[in-house]
């Protein structure tokens, strides 16, 4: 018998909050986390505006971390380490009653965050601060666990991958518990301007709030966002024999390669619709199960377009009863840490019935007609979802998740 994957515990930082809570309650009253860039001088730059994580993160994050150890981690990895914690302690993991060697951390990490605006790094830290396996290091240092232990860069879908890579170790029956996620930020002066120069951000600097517009006909490139979100996995067997709470299955995923740019997507969303396709048949569903899918939807030309050409070659007739959203309209693009934020974002959905909105969507493009629940948040009786990730290099990752219990 194929052991199930489940969900048990979640953690989540962004600009819409510290918590999994305060972060769900604004997603579904569509609030915007996008603002004007507060953390440096940012007024000789095209781009003036992100979704920030509020500078209370750092006054936050000292129940979570010790003062000695948050010395030698960037925000960034003291955003993951927290949601971590926090996700660990949502699933309610008694590490001491568990073999440590059967747990496991994958970690989603496009860099550590230590930027020209990361504060009090010295030659003494500096080597910490800067490894990229410094995210799922201390993470199992913290609970003294014994199974893999790694980070995945694959772009904006370094966390769907990790994730996914999270979900073959328990269906291989190597792992019964698997913290995965990621965090990031490149909320920075050198990777803004370097964006800048490629025109893939937004420079609506005026309208901060109304700047990240998924699939409208005015938009003009996508909003930084930065946090962290983490996933606890775990066999089913395991969860049901020490009385986890859970939140949703992992049904099944697909992690593909374009082979094709560096950074646009194959033409007419080929490369996207192929990894939708394999998801779905990886989780053993059938497409008309489908009942949402939280969309890449990064508010670019390209990607908002062949996304929505990708979802009506997989879907068909069907494309335009299926939901649609993207919550980059509301917390930006998180980069490595967009696949788990948004993973999380799909369980919740399912679990508690309600779909998040795309908000911003005031000018349709008659080219993108789905269904991409415009502004309000919306009830729902979906049993399965998708999640879908795309990144710069063509490494895609499309997530299938299902409501527990089935």
């Amino acid at each position: 018998m194929v052991e199930k994957v489940v969900v048990t515990g979640m953690g989540m930082i962004s600009s819409l909050g510290f918590t999994l809570e305060s972060n769900w309650k604004n997603l579904v009253e569509g609030r915007s986390g996008v603002h004007t860039i507060s953390r440096f001088d940012a007024s000789s730059l095209a781009t003036r505006i992100a979704a920030e994580v509020s500078p209370g993160f750092d006054e936050f994050s000292r129940d979570y971390i010790k003062k000695r150890q948050a010395g030698q981690m960037t925000r960034v990895t003291r955003m993951c380490v927290t949601a971590s914690k926090m996700a660990v302690e949502d699933a309610s993991i008694d590490f001491d009653a568990t073999d440590r060697r059967r747990c496991a951390v994958i970690m989603g990490v496009v860099n550590t965050g230590n930027s020209s605006v990361e504060k009090d790094t010295t030659l003494q830290n500096f080597v910490f601060k800067n490894m990229s396996n410094s995210m799922p290091a201390w993470i199992s240092m913290e609970y003294r666990l014994n199974g893999p232990s790694f980070s995945v860069n694959t772009a904006c879908a370094s966390s769907a991958y990790a994730l996914a890579l999270g979900f073959d170790l328990i269906r291989q029956g190597k792992c019964d518990i698997v913290i995965c996620g990621g965090a990031d930020s490149i909320v920075n002066p050198e990777e803004i301007s370097g964006f800048n120069a490629l025109y893939a951000l937004s420079t609506s600097n005026d309208l901060p709030e109304q700047a990240s517009k998924p699939f409208s006909r005015d938009r003009d490139g996508f909003v930084i966002g930065e946090g962290a979100g983490v996933i606890i996995l775990e066999s089913f067997s395991h969860a049901v024999g020490r009385n986890a709470k859970i939140h949703g299955e992992f049904a099944g995923y697909a992690t593909t390669s374009e082979g094709y740019n560096i950074m646009a997507p194959a033409a007419d969303g080929e490369g996207m619709a192929y990894t939708m396709r394999e998801a779905i048949a990886n989780a053993g569903i059938e497409a008309g199960e489908v009942g949402y899918i939280n969309a890449h939807g990064t508010s670019t030309e390209l990607n908002d377009r062949y996304e929505t050409f990708a979802i009506k070659k997989v879907f068909g007739d069907l494309a335009g009863k299926i939901p649609v959203s993207s919550s980059k309209s509301m917390i930006g693009h998180t980069i490595g840490a967009a696949g788990s934020i948004e993973a999380i974002i799909t369980v919740m959905a399912l679990r508690e019935g309600i779909l998040p909105p795309t908000i911003n969507y005031r000018l349709p493009d008659p080219d993108l007609d789905l269904d991409y629940i415009p502004h309000i948040a919306r009830v729902t009786e979906a049993r399965v979802a998708l999640s879908n990730s795309f990144g710069f290099g063509g490494h895609n990752a499309t997530l299938v998740f299902r409501k527990y219990p089935s």
